[in-house]
């Protein structure tokens, strides 16, 4: 399906609010939190406000600025969570506020403000969502922290306090879309988003990420392929975990391969799009090394079968990306993908390091393989 050949000529629509700058996750060895005592300098925790300050600066400055339109995000109401989050989880979150500062799990920080941020990230998903329902919009950009891809339905994980994309997704589901697909590329599985549709097949979760296995009492997934989903839901999560250093050509095969048919088979009437950027070749979080180009290539493999399945509807959600300044040239390329430019708007400042994809052409032959084998609605993908 041809797209429109003008990108300016249809808005994108960002929501943001800088009140999510406010949420401080401290210092320490890494994410630790830890002080030895013994380092003149410590590292700022990786989802610290600066990422997500060049991330909004760039497409506020950046060429890209022109094809977009920025709304203000909102706080959740408490009510609104209980679609995805169970009732007792969300008062052990505001019971935990109320304490002040607390490690809810490792290296996850609730500190004082912490929930009101949190409110905002999944406020101003929700209406992002929104603005596609009401018909405002085709293609929106939750751009938000902190992330929510790992918050589970009755537990916090990996930075998440809640899911933000799995809210929006309800939200559509409650406004009577039938079947939704979520595609995750942050480099850690998207486990939270799994678990809250893992029994159901109105959404077809798909996650690709490092191969890293579980790490943890608050992340029990190991985002394996046999963790297929139960009930009407098997054969609806969809794992392609990747072997480190794919780089941009194995993604663009993981695509080709894995996700294309499958989006395909399963025609959703919305797409959203879960990214993170901790999978480009220089962050601190992941070892994927993706390059600018590889997101500028997947944003628009997204934007082609949104186009083709879901008449345009496209949300996007911010997930990861903990790079200072590469995460926001990656995000840019992304967007460019997205919006259809014909030609890059900006050069990539550092790509270099050589990715290694012959591994993972093998094991995603083998995970189509296994697909074809055990799923019945991909068995002729």
């Amino acid at each position: 399906m041809d797209r429109d050949p003008l990108p300016s000529s249809q808005p994108r629509h960002v929501f943001w609010h800088e009140g999510m700058l406010d949420h401080n996750t401290g210092s320490g060895v890494f994410d630790t939190g830890f002080d030895p005592g013994f380092l003149e300098v410590l590292d700022k925790h990786p989802e610290n406000a600066d990422r997500v300050r060049n991330m909004v600066s760039i497409l506020r400055k950046g060429p890209i600025s022109r094809f977009l339109t920025w709304h203000s995000g909102r706080p959740a109401h408490a009510s609104e969570l209980l679609s995805f989050h169970s009732p007792e989880y969300i008062e052990s979150l505001i019971q935990a506020n109320a304490r002040g500062s607390t490690e809810l799990c490792a290296g996850t920080f609730l500190n004082p403000g912490s929930w009101g941020v949190a409110l905002l990230a999944a406020g101003s998903t929700m209406s992002a969502m929104d603005h596609i329902l009401s018909g405002q919009a085709n293609l929106a950009y939750s751009l938000v922290r902190p992330p929510g891809h790992h918050a589970q339905p009755t537990r916090a994980d990996g930075y998440c306090f809640l899911n933000n994309a799995g809210l929006a997704v309800k939200l559509a589901l409650k406004a009577g879309v039938k079947r939704i697909v979520t595609i995750d590329i942050d480099v850690h599985y998207g486990n939270g988003t799994a678990e809250g549709f893992y029994d159901t097949n109105d959404v077809l979760t798909v996650s690709l990420h490092m191969n890293h296995g579980s790490w943890g009492p608050s992340h029990p997934q190991s985002g394996s392929i046999d963790e297929l989903g139960e009930g009407s839901g098997y054969g609806y999560n969809l794992n392609i975990p990747l072997p480190n250093g794919s780089g941009d050509e194995g993604y663009q095969y993981a695509f080709d391969e894995l996700v294309v048919p499958a989006v395909r088979q399963y025609k959703p009437e919305i797409i959203v799009f879960i990214i993170g950027q901790d999978s480009s070749m220089f962050d601190p979080n992941g070892r994927q090394c993706l390059t600018m180009d590889g997101y500028r290539k997947i944003g628009k493999l997204v934007r082609d079968m949104a186009d083709e399945h879901s008449n345009g509807r496209l949300l996007i959600v911010q997930e990861g990306g903990y790079h200072i300044t590469y995460s926001a040239y990656c995000l840019h390329a992304t967007i460019e993908g997205v919006v259809n430019v014909p030609e890059p708007l900006l050069e990539d400042p550092i790509a270099g390091y050589p990715d290694d994809s012959g591994i993972t052409l093998k094991v995603v032959d083998a995970i189509k393989r296994y697909w074809k084998e055990t799923i019945p609605f991909l068995k002729d993908i």
